[in-house]
């Protein structure tokens, strides 16, 4: 599944991010809003699912590596971090859904992308 499929899949708004980064292919998931530990826990191609807000989450989301950033239960970006995600051409998703239905929706489209 390709972050624009995961876009689609979950309804969600593309807030920024365009071309080649929504061809990435999503390699799982991580759920979290405490910086230090997504950086410690996300692995590259993951989808992290959070409802910060700010420029730090672009910092993190570069470090990690993640395929893209979903902003669940309709949270919206600081100005700084939409300028920044724009700038380093990370995606942006967002999403009214709660962080639960997020990451259950993406276990369920991991689970039916696979291909045995």
């Amino acid at each position: 599944m390709t972050v624009a499929e995961l876009a689609a899949y979950l309804d969600a708004g593309v807030l920024c991010g365009a071309g080649t980064a929504l061809g990435r292919v999503v390699q799982g998931a991580y759920a979290g809003d405490l910086l230090s530990w997504v950086m410690g826990r996300a692995r590259a191609g993951m989808v992290w699912v959070t409802i910060m807000s700010n420029m730090n989450v672009a910092a993190v989301a570069l470090l990690a590596d993640v395929s893209c950033v979903v902003l669940s239960e309709d949270v919206a970006p600081d100005e700084a971090l939409l300028a920044r995600a724009v700038r380093e051409e990370l995606v942006l998703l967002s999403t009214p859904l709660s962080t639960y239905d997020v990451c259950w929706r993406i276990r369920e489209g991991l689970a039916d992308a696979v291909v045995l």
